[in-house]
């Protein structure tokens, strides 16, 4: 049976549009290896927390780009 945590990772995956490929570069890991934790298959010691802290490192820098973006978007436009 899959754990609850799984399911809340892959819905803020959709939700934040990280791939496994993302998340498994983010990890170290292959994309496969990541499936079968997701899927209950394996289960690594500190497995859980390892792939939300990667999930939010993921989300958090995401956010800081679009921030970046959107600042020198205001700087550009305002130097016209």
């Amino acid at each position: 049976m899959k754990e609850a945590w799984t399911g809340n990772v892959i819905g803020q995956m959709h939700t934040n549009e990280i791939t496994y490929d993302d998340l498994a570069a983010e990890l170290g890991w292959n994309k496969s290896y990541v499936s079968m934790i997701l899927n209950g298959i394996r289960k690594p010691a500190n497995g859980r927390e390892r792939i939300e802290l990667a999930l939010k490192s993921i989300t958090e820098r995401r956010k800081n780009v679009a921030k970046s973006r959107c600042v020198a978007g205001v700087q550009a436009s305002n130097d016209k």
